[in-house]
Formats: C-alpha cells, sequence, structure tokens
C-alpha cells in the first residue's frame, strides 16, 4: 500500500495480525522492505507488523518540493505519517545496520511513541564496508561447518525505483548527531550483533551509554544478520519481548 507523506508516497507493508501491538521495521542499507519476508514469517502472528520503504528508497517516491528532505528528522516524520494513518499512537521498534541508525534517530526524536527497540547490527561510529564484507564470508563459512540451514534472500531485497535517490536517502546518516542521541533513549532496548561483524564493538559501547540496555551477541553470524539468520534473529527477538515486564504485566505483541 502507498501512503502520502509530506509530498512522498511511502512503500508500506502490512503483516501479522492487526489486532496485536503494533512493531515497525526499518530496514538496511541497500535494502528495501522486502528484506524482512523470512523474518516475519518466524514472528507469525504476534505483531501488527508494519515494514516501509524509507523515502526515496525501494518503491517510496521522493518528494518534488524539496532536495533537503534527506533527514532522519524527516523519515521520523514520514513513520509518524504512517503510525497516523494507521491510527496507531505507539509501536515497537526493530532495525538493522543503516536502519538501526535511522531507527535510534527516531527514538530518540519519538520517545513517547516507542514501547521497545530492537537495534540489530548497531553502530554509531563510521562504517567499515569491507571488515563487514569479510566478516560475513566468514561467518557464511562457520555456519556452513556447522551445518547451519543457508538462507536465500528473499525476492525484491535490494531493488529500487531509483538508484540515485538511494544514495542521497542513505547519507542522512551523517547529518544526524547518534552520539548525543543515544544517551536520551530509555525505552526497553536490546543490541543484537553477529560475533562477526565489525559492528560488535560500536554495539558494545551503545550498551555501555545505556545501563539498562540488553546485548545479544550472535554466534557465527555477521553483517546483515536477519538476511543470514531470520531464523535466529527472530527467535531473540522474540525472547527479548517475552522477557519484557511492567507493572501491568508484559509488553509484548501476544
Amino acid at each position: 500500500m502507498k501512503i502520502k507523506a509530506d509530498g512522498s508516497f511511502l512503500e508500506v507493508k502490512l503483516s501479522g495480525d492487526l489486532r496485536k501491538t503494533s512493531l515497525m521495521l526499518w530496514h538496511g542499507a541497500g535494502c528495501s522492505l522486502r528484506m524482512w519476508d523470512q523474518a516475519i514469517e518466524y514472528l507469525g502472528n504476534r505483531f501488527n507488523i508494519i515494514s516501509f520503504d524509507v523515502r526515496g528508497v525501494g518503491q517510496s517516491s521522493e518528494s518534488r518540493d524539496s532536495r533537503t528532505q534527506y533527514t532522519f528528522e524527516q523519515y521520523s516524520k514520514d513513520a509518524n505519517c504512517i503510525l497516523d494513518h494507521l491510527g496507531l499512537d505507539q509501536t515497537h521498534i526493530w532495525s538493522m545496520t543503516w536502519g538501526s541508525r535511522a531507527a535510534m534517530a527516531y527514538c530518540s526524536l519519538n520517545p513517547k511513541k516507542v514501547i521497545s527497540a530492537v537495534f540489530s547490527d548497531a553502530s554509531i561510529g563510521v562504517a567499515d564496508v569491507e571488515a563487514q564484507k569479510f566478516g560475513a564470508k566468514k561467518a557464511f563459512l562457520k555456519q556452513s561447518e556447522s551445518g547451519v540451514e543457508v538462507f536465500i534472500k528473499p525476492n525484491g531485497w535490494n531493488e529500487h525505483l531509483n538508484q540515485k535517490t538511494v544514495l542521497m536517502a542513505l547519507a542522512a546518516a551523517g547529518k544526524f548527531n547518534l552520539n548525543n542521541a543515544i544517551k536520551y533513549l530509555s525505552m526497553p532496548i536490546m543490541v543484537m550483533t553477529g560475533d562477526h561483524d565489525p559492528n560488535l564493538d560500536s554495539s558494545k559501547e551503545i550498551v555501555k551509554l545505556l545501563p539498562d540496555a540488553k546485548l545479544v551477541i550472535l554466534e557465527d553470524v555477521g553483517h546483515g544478520s536477519i538476511l543470514q539468520r531470520p531464523d535466529l534473529t527472530s527467535k531473540k527477538f522474540i525472547e527479548f519481548h517475552d522477557s519484557l515486564e511492567t507493572k501491568n504485566g508484559k509488553i509484548d505483541g501476544a
């Protein structure tokens, strides 16, 4: 479905059970909302799942009115447009890689809208793309040696209407001060990163800044963990939600 937001038409997909608590999924760099297809299957009907392409990425268009639209602040406004369109006040968050940067920004700008957040492959430092590729290859070798199932990436996981706008959209990460914003996150948080992902060091630093956050290190997993191991990452995600408790009981999608 398409939802209009500040001149852009955002591609949005709804899955799961519309009657359950909502879960908003933020895709990684170079990915579209389709990267979540396999993980969504493992989540079943536990949540009202909202996956979307940020503006200029996947099947979402850019606005014709402004060339300064590619910021995390704008993406946060777009996410709120989606929630408003669906009549939702709050949501859980799950994100991967670059999407974890965007999701952290969203959580810092909209703390009252976020019930909990899981940041996969998270980093607030400079990305080392070559190290990410090397770690992923090493992880795949380990998985093969262990007999772990090889997951084929979902159809359309990296297909986009316009490659030029994709690059502009991703550049938003360099315009937002995550080092400052991360300190103000107070919702329940899990940071989940593979042991072969160079982002692990930054993930550990994030958790140090957030004393109540939980760190989960995935064995034999590299960068792009949800695409590599939708089974394992979904299992850990569900375990985290099962562990969330408040004075009123669990905060999960069950």
